[in-house]
């Protein structure tokens, strides 16, 4: 009974079993084993206590119970203690170390409380630091906030920490989408987008409602930015670029209410700016309307192929319109230029004749500005008329434009027979005048008025040009000839329409 007393109170890890039997050292060594564990456990850690420390401390409890017992057996006990009170004592302190464990548990899981609350403060703070900030620059932060919030709310829900993740989820959908609540649409689809994507990663049931709550914001703010960009760029790579915003939104939410805005927005948007062509600025509507044309043209959805079709009849218009008003800015190159393309492209269009004709008259403005003080007529006067007869002395072929009451070209084809001549002098003296020589000739009827011609000679790989004007009177016929001289530095010597030259 002594031993087992003796056994019974070293147990209690605080050398009783030795203070029985008077070894007082080994009772000294009893308790400083205790508070070395003491020391290495308090406060208590999140993550426990090593099973090694553990299995050590127990073991050092076995060997002085059975120390104890060992001397008990040979020794009589302290004072007036009856072993079979001081065995029934041991058993009560047990209470002790178990008491121990117990508490210790408590304040571990207290301790990982605190932890999971830190978490969580860390988590808020890097949330609350990204306002302000675009979201490209805060999307680490809220991916780290992010994934705290999605461990404590899935690994710890029924922490303190996790019981508050809901709350927190809200205002982290809050932040990330602030400017969708500042009305910045534009800024607003990246962060709407990653929160779209969140549901894949923490489930529908942490994120509850929260879940499918990103789908109308994102539908408004694709459309509201795709139209508040739409025919903003001028060009057509870039303007269908643009024209994503509304691609995605008929693609990824085609039933919903903004969806079903979009072709009439589109329709109204090209109606606006078709009706500004009569403007002063009609080259820049028309790059717009080649921007909506472009950008339309790539969407799906109903309505939206009577809209593109539309927007490319405004371009048509807006070509036009923009050839025309640059014709009366005196920008002739580009005139040219534009007219010339609308007349190669639209060959079905009713103005085609005259953008031809706009186009003749601003080629020869090019070289004769007086050509372009005023469009060419669109339609040909009455009146009387004259006749024309240009002949080509020349061993090469010419074009000739000319504008004026009428507008037109001819072409007339090489003298294969004709050669240069060495001055003009020569030239005024023998074109056109070889008797038996056939000359290619071409024979106009104009109406009288004042005329511009340019006369276009191709020497070679280049063509050189040569302008004049003539005033043509009703009752003659003109003639005109064309030769080159040699040592012209243009290549050719045109003489101007003369009434001397009367056939």
């Amino acid at each position: 009974m002594r031993a087992a007393a003796a056994g019974l109170l070293s147990l209690s890890g605080l050398g009783l079993g030795h203070l029985l039997v008077r070894r007082w050292f080994r009772a000294a060594l009893c308790l400083a084993a205790t508070g070395l564990l003491l020391l290495a456990v308090l406060p208590a850690d999140p993550d426990g206590v090593s099973t090694g420390l553990l299995v050590g401390y127990g073991a050092v409890l076995v060997a002085a119970a059975l120390d104890a017992a060992r001397i008990a057996r040979r020794t009589a006990v302290a004072g007036s203690w009856r072993p079979v009170v001081a065995a029934v004592l041991g058993l009560v302190l047990l209470a002790v170390p178990v008491g121990g464990v117990a508490l210790y548990g408590s304040a571990r899981d207290e301790a990982v409380q605190q932890m999971l609350l830190d978490r969580l403060e860390t988590a808020d703070r890097a949330v609350a630091a990204a306002d302000g900030q675009s979201f490209t620059t805060a999307k680490a932060g809220y991916a780290k906030a992010y994934a705290v919030y999605r461990d404590l709310g899935l690994k710890h829900p029924d922490s303190r920490a996790g019981k508050k993740v809901p709350d927190r989820l809200k205002s982290y959908y809050e932040a990330v989408s602030a400017p969708y609540a500042e009305k910045d649409y534009c800024m607003a689809l990246e962060p709407l987008r990653h929160l779209r994507t969140l549901p894949k990663s923490a489930g529908a049931e942490l994120l509850g409602d929260l879940a499918k709550w990103p789908d109308g914001p994102l539908s408004e703010s694709l459309y509201e930015c795709g139209i508040s960009e739409l025919g903003s760029y001028g060009e057509e790579a870039a303007s269908v670029a643009k024209g994503a915003e509304l691609g995605e939104l008929l693609r990824t939410f085609p039933d919903s209410a903004a969806a079903r805005q979009v072709a009439p927005a589109v329709d109204a948007r090209i109606t606006e700016e078709a009706g500004k062509l009569a403007g002063a600025e009609p080259c820049t509507v028309t790059e717009t309307l080649r921007s909506l044309s472009a950008t339309v043209g790539a969407l799906t959805g109903d309505g939206l192929e009577a809209s593109a079709a539309r927007a490319e009849r405004g371009v048509q218009d807006g070509v036009y319109a923009c050839g025309v008003d640059q014709f009366r800015e005196k920008k002739f190159s580009e005139a040219r230029s534009t007219l010339t393309g609308f007349a190669d492209t639209y060959k079905d269009d009713k103005r085609r004749g005259q953008a031809r004709n706009i186009s003749i008259a601003a080629e020869i403005a090019e070289d004769r500005p007086q050509a372009g003080n005023k469009l060419p007529p669109a339609k040909r006067p009455g009146g009387p008329t004259m006749e024309l007869v240009i002949s080509n002395d020349a061993p090469n072929g010419v074009e000739v434009l000319y504008t004026g009451p009428v507008t037109g070209s001819v072409t007339l084809k090489a003298c294969g027979s004709c050669g240069r001549y060495d001055s003009t002098t020569a030239g005024n003296q023998q074109a056109c005048k070889a008797g038996g020589k056939s000359y290619p000739k071409v024979r106009l009827r104009l109406p009288a008025g004042d005329y511009h011609f340019l006369y276009k000679h191709e020497t070679g790989s280049t063509v050189d040009n040569y302008s004049d004007g003539s005033k043509i009177e009703p009752g003659y016929t003109y003639t005109s000839c064309t030769y080159v001289v040699e040592q012209d530095p243009y290549g050719l010597d045109l003489p101007s329409i003369d009434p001397d030259d009367i056939a």
